[in-house]
Protein backbone atom coordinates (compact mmCIF):
# COMPACT_ATOMS: atom_id res chain seq x y z
CA UNK A 1 0.00 0.00 0.00
CA UNK A 2 2.97 2.38 0.57
CA UNK A 3 2.98 4.53 -2.81
CA UNK A 4 6.73 5.31 -4.36
CA UNK A 5 7.52 8.74 -4.71
CA UNK A 6 4.88 10.23 -2.57
CA UNK A 7 5.47 11.77 0.78
CA UNK A 8 3.16 9.49 3.65
CA UNK A 9 0.46 12.08 4.19
CA UNK A 10 -0.59 12.00 8.29
CA UNK A 11 -3.94 13.22 9.06
CA UNK A 12 -4.18 14.25 12.95
CA UNK A 13 -7.51 14.81 14.43
CA UNK A 14 -8.01 17.42 17.07
CA UNK A 15 -11.37 19.10 18.98
CA UNK A 16 -9.74 20.37 21.83
CA UNK A 17 -7.03 22.46 23.54
CA UNK A 18 -5.43 19.58 25.72
CA UNK A 19 -4.96 17.30 22.09
CA UNK A 20 -3.02 19.84 20.63
CA UNK A 21 -0.67 19.47 23.47
CA UNK A 22 -0.33 15.54 22.37
CA UNK A 23 0.15 16.66 18.64
CA UNK A 24 1.97 19.66 18.54
CA UNK A 25 5.61 18.02 19.50
CA UNK A 26 4.90 15.45 16.97
CA UNK A 27 4.00 17.98 14.45
CA UNK A 28 6.98 19.23 14.78
CA UNK A 29 8.85 16.37 14.65
CA UNK A 30 6.98 15.19 11.57
CA UNK A 31 7.76 18.31 9.95
CA UNK A 32 11.80 17.47 9.92
CA UNK A 33 11.07 14.26 7.73
CA UNK A 34 10.97 14.87 3.73
CA UNK A 35 9.03 11.76 3.40
CA UNK A 36 6.11 12.89 5.90
CA UNK A 37 3.55 14.96 5.71
CA UNK A 38 0.65 16.02 7.66
CA UNK A 39 -3.00 17.73 7.89
CA UNK A 40 -4.97 18.68 10.74
CA UNK A 41 -8.72 18.23 10.98
CA UNK A 42 -9.65 20.66 13.09
CA UNK A 43 -13.18 20.45 14.94
CA UNK A 44 -15.39 20.42 18.10
CA UNK A 45 -14.13 23.25 20.75
CA UNK A 46 -10.99 24.07 18.61
CA UNK A 47 -13.36 26.20 16.03
CA UNK A 48 -16.17 27.80 18.71
CA UNK A 49 -15.34 31.53 20.46
CA UNK A 50 -17.85 30.35 23.57
CA UNK A 51 -14.71 28.25 24.39
CA UNK A 52 -12.08 30.18 23.48
CA UNK A 53 -11.25 29.65 19.45
CA UNK A 54 -8.21 27.65 20.36
CA UNK A 55 -7.76 27.15 16.61
CA UNK A 56 -6.09 30.23 16.79
CA UNK A 57 -2.96 28.95 18.81
CA UNK A 58 -2.55 26.17 15.95
CA UNK A 59 -2.42 29.08 13.19
CA UNK A 60 0.01 30.96 15.35
CA UNK A 61 2.15 27.96 15.38
CA UNK A 62 1.63 27.76 11.75
CA UNK A 63 0.27 24.31 12.35
CA UNK A 64 -1.47 23.25 8.38
CA UNK A 65 -5.20 22.61 9.31
CA UNK A 66 -6.74 20.98 6.16
CA UNK A 67 -10.28 21.20 7.83
CA UNK A 68 -12.63 23.01 9.76
CA UNK A 69 -15.41 21.22 11.22
CA UNK A 70 -18.29 22.96 13.02
CA UNK A 71 -20.13 20.05 14.42
CA UNK A 72 -21.05 20.86 17.69
CA UNK A 73 -24.54 21.65 19.07
CA UNK A 74 -25.34 23.95 21.73
CA UNK A 75 -27.64 22.29 24.86
CA UNK A 76 -23.78 20.51 26.36
CA UNK A 77 -26.32 17.82 27.26
CA UNK A 78 -26.36 13.81 26.43
CA UNK A 79 -28.26 14.50 23.83
CA UNK A 80 -26.44 17.19 22.06
CA UNK A 81 -23.18 15.23 22.79
CA UNK A 82 -24.43 12.11 20.64
CA UNK A 83 -25.59 14.40 17.75
CA UNK A 84 -22.22 16.51 17.71
CA UNK A 85 -20.53 13.37 17.20
CA UNK A 86 -22.95 12.05 14.51
CA UNK A 87 -22.53 15.50 12.54
CA UNK A 88 -18.26 14.81 12.58
CA UNK A 89 -18.82 11.40 11.29
CA UNK A 90 -20.87 12.48 8.24
CA UNK A 91 -18.07 14.98 6.98
CA UNK A 92 -15.07 12.87 8.33
CA UNK A 93 -14.77 10.09 5.32
CA UNK A 94 -15.22 12.96 2.52
CA UNK A 95 -12.17 14.70 3.95
CA UNK A 96 -9.97 12.10 4.66
CA UNK A 97 -10.10 11.26 0.77
CA UNK A 98 -9.84 14.65 -0.16
CA UNK A 99 -6.75 14.80 1.28
CA UNK A 100 -5.44 11.16 0.09
CA UNK A 101 -4.49 10.71 3.82
CA UNK A 102 -1.97 7.51 3.89
CA UNK A 103 -2.87 7.40 7.85
CA UNK A 104 -4.93 8.54 10.98
CA UNK A 105 -2.98 10.02 13.96
CA UNK A 106 -5.64 10.37 17.03
CA UNK A 107 -4.69 11.13 20.41
CA UNK A 108 -6.59 10.62 23.83
CA UNK A 109 -9.98 9.79 24.29
CA UNK A 110 -12.83 12.36 23.48
CA UNK A 111 -15.48 11.25 21.06
CA UNK A 112 -13.66 13.31 18.00
CA UNK A 113 -11.24 10.53 18.33
CA UNK A 114 -13.26 7.75 18.79
CA UNK A 115 -15.22 8.67 15.46
CA UNK A 116 -11.69 8.92 13.55
CA UNK A 117 -11.07 5.51 14.54
CA UNK A 118 -14.24 4.36 13.50
CA UNK A 119 -14.39 5.61 10.01
CA UNK A 120 -10.45 5.07 9.90
CA UNK A 121 -11.13 1.39 10.47
CA UNK A 122 -14.49 0.76 8.01
CA UNK A 123 -12.38 3.00 5.26
CA UNK A 124 -9.25 0.89 5.77
CA UNK A 125 -6.77 3.35 6.69
CA UNK A 126 -4.27 2.49 8.93
CA UNK A 127 -4.96 4.42 12.44
CA UNK A 128 -2.59 5.03 15.25
CA UNK A 129 -3.78 6.06 18.72
CA UNK A 130 -1.77 8.02 21.37
CA UNK A 131 -2.11 7.62 25.11
CA UNK A 132 -3.80 3.81 24.41
CA UNK A 133 -4.43 1.86 27.67
CA UNK A 134 -4.94 4.14 30.20
CA UNK A 135 -7.53 4.48 33.15
CA UNK A 136 -9.99 7.16 33.42
CA UNK A 137 -13.25 7.75 34.62
CA UNK A 138 -16.38 9.40 32.84
CA UNK A 139 -17.67 8.02 29.48
CA UNK A 140 -13.89 8.97 28.20
CA UNK A 141 -12.65 5.87 29.75
CA UNK A 142 -14.90 3.85 27.72
CA UNK A 143 -14.16 5.48 24.61
CA UNK A 144 -10.23 5.21 25.20
CA UNK A 145 -10.70 1.49 24.72
CA UNK A 146 -13.46 1.91 22.13
CA UNK A 147 -10.67 3.69 20.41
CA UNK A 148 -7.88 1.01 21.20
CA UNK A 149 -10.39 -1.86 19.36
CA UNK A 150 -10.34 -0.20 16.40
CA UNK A 151 -6.78 1.54 15.82
CA UNK A 152 -4.16 -0.64 14.26
CA UNK A 153 -1.04 0.94 16.08
CA UNK A 154 -1.26 1.63 20.03
CA UNK A 155 1.51 4.32 21.69
CA UNK A 156 1.24 3.82 25.43
CA UNK A 157 2.66 6.21 27.69
CA UNK A 158 3.64 3.66 30.40
CA UNK A 159 3.97 -0.19 31.03
CA UNK A 160 0.65 -0.49 32.88
CA UNK A 161 -0.99 1.11 29.97
CA UNK A 162 0.69 -1.03 27.13
CA UNK A 163 0.06 -4.54 29.38
CA UNK A 164 -3.64 -3.15 29.44
CA UNK A 165 -3.53 -3.08 25.70
CA UNK A 166 -2.12 -6.47 25.23
CA UNK A 167 -4.81 -7.58 27.60
CA UNK A 168 -7.33 -6.62 25.77
CA UNK A 169 -6.16 -8.71 22.80
CA UNK A 170 -4.16 -6.87 20.43
CA UNK A 171 -1.24 -8.25 18.86
CA UNK A 172 2.12 -7.20 20.66
CA UNK A 173 3.57 -6.00 17.40
CA UNK A 174 0.79 -3.50 17.59
CA UNK A 175 2.13 -1.94 20.74
CA UNK A 176 4.73 0.76 21.18
CA UNK A 177 5.47 1.89 24.75
CA UNK A 178 6.47 5.51 24.06
CA UNK A 179 5.47 7.63 26.83
CA UNK A 180 3.33 10.31 26.70
CA UNK A 181 3.92 13.40 23.88
CA UNK A 182 2.70 16.48 25.95
CA UNK A 183 5.77 16.24 27.92
CA UNK A 184 7.86 17.06 25.38
CA UNK A 185 7.36 20.84 25.03
CA UNK A 186 7.64 20.75 28.88
CA UNK A 187 10.80 19.13 29.21
CA UNK A 188 12.57 21.09 26.25
CA UNK A 189 11.61 24.79 28.21
CA UNK A 190 8.79 26.09 25.60
CA UNK A 191 6.97 27.90 28.52
CA UNK A 192 6.19 31.15 29.56
CA UNK A 193 8.70 32.70 31.90
CA UNK A 194 7.20 32.98 35.67
CA UNK A 195 8.03 37.14 35.25
CA UNK A 196 5.98 37.09 31.78
CA UNK A 197 3.20 34.84 33.81
CA UNK A 198 2.79 37.55 36.95
CA UNK A 199 2.55 40.02 34.48
CA UNK A 200 0.49 38.64 31.68
CA UNK A 201 -2.65 37.57 34.15
CA UNK A 202 -1.85 40.16 36.90
CA UNK A 203 -0.81 38.09 39.81
CA UNK A 204 1.26 39.12 42.76
CA UNK A 205 4.27 36.20 43.61
CA UNK A 206 4.06 37.27 46.87
CA UNK A 207 0.61 35.76 47.31
CA UNK A 208 -0.19 31.60 46.99
CA UNK A 209 -1.67 30.99 43.31
CA UNK A 210 -4.46 27.96 43.05
CA UNK A 211 -4.96 26.77 39.48
CA UNK A 212 -8.08 26.02 39.17
CA UNK A 213 -9.83 23.21 36.06
CA UNK A 214 -12.46 21.55 36.24
CA UNK A 215 -14.67 19.38 33.82
CA UNK A 216 -17.94 17.72 33.87
CA UNK A 217 -18.58 14.08 34.34
CA UNK A 218 -20.95 12.91 31.99
CA UNK A 219 -22.97 10.20 34.29
CA UNK A 220 -23.04 12.39 36.98
CA UNK A 221 -24.47 15.25 35.18
CA UNK A 222 -28.08 14.67 37.44
CA UNK A 223 -25.23 15.59 41.30
CA UNK A 224 -23.58 18.75 39.15
CA UNK A 225 -25.37 21.27 40.87
CA UNK A 226 -24.67 20.11 44.31
CA UNK A 227 -21.41 18.82 43.37
CA UNK A 228 -20.36 22.19 42.10
CA UNK A 229 -21.72 23.84 45.36
CA UNK A 230 -19.39 21.58 46.94
CA UNK A 231 -16.41 22.65 44.85
CA UNK A 232 -17.13 26.35 44.55
CA UNK A 233 -17.40 27.11 48.25
CA UNK A 234 -13.79 25.07 48.82
CA UNK A 235 -12.15 27.04 45.94
CA UNK A 236 -14.10 30.56 47.19
CA UNK A 237 -13.10 29.58 50.60
CA UNK A 238 -8.79 29.78 49.64
CA UNK A 239 -6.70 33.01 51.07
CA UNK A 240 -5.27 33.63 47.15
CA UNK A 241 -5.31 34.39 43.92
CA UNK A 242 -7.27 31.58 41.71
CA UNK A 243 -6.92 31.35 38.05
CA UNK A 244 -9.69 29.56 36.45
CA UNK A 245 -9.54 27.83 32.96
CA UNK A 246 -13.13 27.21 31.92
CA UNK A 247 -14.44 23.37 31.15
CA UNK A 248 -15.02 21.66 28.08
CA UNK A 249 -17.72 21.26 25.95
CA UNK A 250 -19.44 17.85 27.38
CA UNK A 251 -22.78 17.66 28.60
CA UNK A 252 -22.90 19.26 31.77
CA UNK A 253 -20.64 22.31 30.94
CA UNK A 254 -22.94 24.56 31.15
CA UNK A 255 -23.73 23.63 34.69
CA UNK A 256 -20.09 24.34 35.52
CA UNK A 257 -19.88 27.35 33.85
CA UNK A 258 -22.95 28.80 35.54
CA UNK A 259 -21.68 28.03 39.00
CA UNK A 260 -17.99 29.16 38.83
CA UNK A 261 -19.83 32.51 37.75
CA UNK A 262 -22.26 31.89 40.35
CA UNK A 263 -19.60 31.74 43.47
CA UNK A 264 -16.57 33.94 41.99
CA UNK A 265 -15.24 36.44 43.86
CA UNK A 266 -12.72 39.66 43.24
CA UNK A 267 -10.02 37.28 43.80
CA UNK A 268 -10.51 34.68 41.04
CA UNK A 269 -10.13 35.71 37.44
CA UNK A 270 -11.29 33.08 34.60
CA UNK A 271 -10.02 32.81 30.69
CA UNK A 272 -11.66 30.70 28.26
CA UNK A 273 -8.53 29.43 26.91
CA UNK A 274 -4.75 29.88 27.39
CA UNK A 275 -1.99 28.81 25.10
CA UNK A 276 -0.13 26.03 25.88
CA UNK A 277 2.97 27.70 26.85
CA UNK A 278 1.19 30.09 29.43
CA UNK A 279 -1.06 27.31 30.76
CA UNK A 280 2.69 25.29 31.02
CA UNK A 281 3.89 28.93 32.75
CA UNK A 282 0.82 28.91 35.54
CA UNK A 283 1.32 25.13 36.01
CA UNK A 284 5.43 26.11 37.20
CA UNK A 285 4.28 29.15 39.36
CA UNK A 286 1.10 27.53 40.96
CA UNK A 287 1.23 26.56 44.47
CA UNK A 288 -1.62 24.05 43.97
CA UNK A 289 -4.04 23.25 41.07
CA UNK A 290 -7.39 21.99 42.47
CA UNK A 291 -10.41 20.75 40.00
CA UNK A 292 -10.21 17.10 37.87
CA UNK A 293 -8.34 17.88 34.46
CA UNK A 294 -6.47 15.13 33.32
CA UNK A 295 -3.11 17.65 33.12
CA UNK A 296 -2.93 17.16 36.76
CA UNK A 297 -1.98 13.69 36.92
CA UNK A 298 -0.13 13.70 33.16
CA UNK A 299 1.56 17.13 33.20
CA UNK A 300 1.88 18.47 36.84
CA UNK A 301 4.31 15.66 38.23
CA UNK A 302 7.28 17.69 35.92
CA UNK A 303 6.52 20.91 37.27
CA UNK A 304 6.31 19.66 40.85
CA UNK A 305 2.94 20.85 41.52
CA UNK A 306 0.62 19.70 44.11
CA UNK A 307 -2.66 18.38 42.99
CA UNK A 308 -6.16 18.24 44.32
CA UNK A 309 -7.85 15.85 42.36
CA UNK A 310 -12.21 15.83 42.91
CA UNK A 311 -14.37 12.96 42.31
CA UNK A 312 -14.33 10.27 39.66
CA UNK A 313 -12.93 11.89 36.62
CA UNK A 314 -9.66 10.52 36.79
CA UNK A 315 -10.69 7.35 38.47
CA UNK A 316 -7.92 4.57 38.12
CA UNK A 317 -5.54 6.47 36.42
CA UNK A 318 -1.97 5.71 37.21
CA UNK A 319 -0.70 9.16 39.63
CA UNK A 320 2.72 10.67 40.16
CA UNK A 321 3.32 11.64 44.65
CA UNK A 322 2.01 14.95 43.98
CA UNK A 323 -1.52 13.92 43.66
CA UNK A 324 -4.36 14.09 46.93
CA UNK A 325 -7.83 12.83 45.42
CA UNK A 326 -11.30 13.70 47.62
CA UNK A 327 -14.75 13.35 47.22
CA UNK A 328 -16.43 16.08 46.30
CA UNK A 329 -17.31 17.31 50.12
CA UNK A 330 -16.47 21.00 50.54
CA UNK A 331 -14.00 20.10 53.94
CA UNK A 332 -12.47 17.28 52.56
CA UNK A 333 -11.44 19.49 49.66
CA UNK A 334 -10.15 22.39 51.71
CA UNK A 335 -8.53 19.48 54.04
CA UNK A 336 -6.92 18.30 50.98
CA UNK A 337 -5.84 22.01 49.74
CA UNK A 338 -4.13 22.85 52.72
CA UNK A 339 -2.43 19.59 52.89
CA UNK A 340 -1.06 20.36 49.85
CA UNK A 341 0.32 23.32 50.58
CA UNK A 342 1.84 22.02 53.73
CA UNK A 343 5.45 22.15 54.12
CA UNK A 344 5.46 18.45 54.60
CA UNK A 345 3.89 17.91 51.24
CA UNK A 346 5.69 20.07 49.30
CA UNK A 347 8.75 18.47 50.29
CA UNK A 348 7.14 15.16 49.30
CA UNK A 349 6.26 16.82 45.73
CA UNK A 350 9.86 18.13 44.82
CA UNK A 351 10.65 14.26 44.78
CA UNK A 352 8.37 13.23 42.48
CA UNK A 353 9.04 11.66 38.80
CA UNK A 354 6.59 11.72 36.41
CA UNK A 355 5.33 8.51 35.79
CA UNK A 356 4.02 9.02 32.01
CA UNK A 357 7.60 9.76 30.36
CA UNK A 358 10.58 11.65 29.65
CA UNK A 359 10.30 14.10 27.12
CA UNK A 360 11.58 12.40 23.90
CA UNK A 361 7.91 10.69 23.02
CA UNK A 362 7.10 12.46 19.54
CA UNK A 363 10.53 11.45 18.19
CA UNK A 364 9.10 7.47 19.10
CA UNK A 365 6.04 8.10 17.56
CA UNK A 366 7.09 9.75 14.18
CA UNK A 367 9.89 6.83 13.91
CA UNK A 368 6.97 4.19 14.25
CA UNK A 369 4.89 6.30 11.52
CA UNK A 370 7.51 6.65 9.24
CA UNK A 371 8.68 2.97 9.27
CA UNK A 372 5.50 0.85 9.46
CA UNK A 373 4.66 -1.25 6.79
CA UNK A 374 1.30 -0.13 5.47
CA UNK A 375 0.03 -3.59 4.03
CA UNK A 376 -2.62 -6.38 5.05
CA UNK A 377 -1.02 -7.42 7.95
CA UNK A 378 -1.65 -3.78 9.58
CA UNK A 379 -4.76 -3.37 8.39
CA UNK A 380 -6.53 -6.85 9.35
CA UNK A 381 -6.49 -6.85 13.02
CA UNK A 382 -6.57 -10.79 14.90
CA UNK A 383 -7.54 -11.21 18.50
CA UNK A 384 -4.59 -12.69 20.98
CA UNK A 385 -6.82 -14.86 22.41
Amino acid sequence: MDKKNKKRMIAIITGSRGEYGYIRPIIREIEQHEDLDYGVIATNMHVLDSFGSSITELERDNIKIFSRINNTFDGYNHVSMAKSLAVFQLQLPEILEQMGADMILLAGDRGEQLVGAIVGAHMYIPTAHIQAGELSGNIDGSTRHAITKFAHLHFASNDDAAERVRKMGEEEYRVHMVGAPQLDDFVFGDITSAEDIYKQFDLDAEKPIMLFVFHPVTEEVSSMESHMDEVMQAVSSFDGQVVIISSNSDAGGNIVRRKILEYRKSNMKMYKNVKREDYAGLMSVADVMVGNSSSGILEAPSFHLPVVNIGNRQLGRLQGKNVINTDYKQQEIIDAINMALSPVFVKQVQQCINPYGDGKSAKRIVDVLKEVKLDEGLLIKKLTY
